[in-house]
């Protein structure tokens, strides 16, 4: 279903109003995310912007806000609500946001350090912690690092593995 088709559910019209927005133009910001969106006659508040954002896996970068990419941006043309579909193991932002901006992971004790682009790592970060793995004790995020640390080395390795399978797309099921 190509998303600027006629949905019956206002939720679902927003959602394909926001994806066809953030696919034509660069967003910087959910304010002028929302003013487009009132032009368009969809009234939104900014809770209600930022849950439509988060569920779509929609990510907001350097360069403003991008759609998830790979299979993720498949999974979310193919929603007919606009809404991204994760695999088993990961919410739809926080496979959005691996998708776009993980670059490597590697562990070291009881810590997963993850790299991003420039500007990137606080939106991974905060769609790690979002996530809520019980492996994940908390994060750091710097400009283009997140610092992930969990209780214990194997823990560590749970949370790379799982990431990484997020990366391909290739989870086989559970929470890290």
């Amino acid at each position: 279903m190509h998303s600027t088709q006629e949905a019956s559910d206002p939720k679902e019209r927003r959602r394909a109003a926001i994806l066809e927005l953030v696919r034509a133009q660069r967003i910087r910001s959910q304010g002028e995310l929302a003013r487009l969106l009132t032009k368009l006659g969809h009234e939104v508040n900014q809770a209600t912007l930022s849950r439509d954002l988060r569920d779509m896996g929609v990510v907001k970068g350097a360069g403003g806000y991008q759609l998830p990419t790979g299979e993720a941006a498949l999974q979310l043309a193919s929603a007919g609500s606009g809404a991204a579909t994760a695999p088993a193991g990961g919410s739809a932002a926080l496979y959005g946001a691996v998708q776009a901006w993980l670059s490597t992971s590697v562990t070291a004790q009881n810590q997963v350090l993850l790299r991003t682009p420039a500007g990137a790592a606080s939106t991974l970060a905060v769609a790690l912690d979002a996530a809520g793995w019980k492996d994940v004790l908390g994060t750091i995020a710097g400009d283009d690092t997140v610092l992930v640390v969990t209780p214990d080395p194997r823990a560590a390795a749970r949370v790379h593995k799982a990431l990484l399978e997020l990366k391909r797309g290739t989870t086989q099921g559970g929470r890290a």
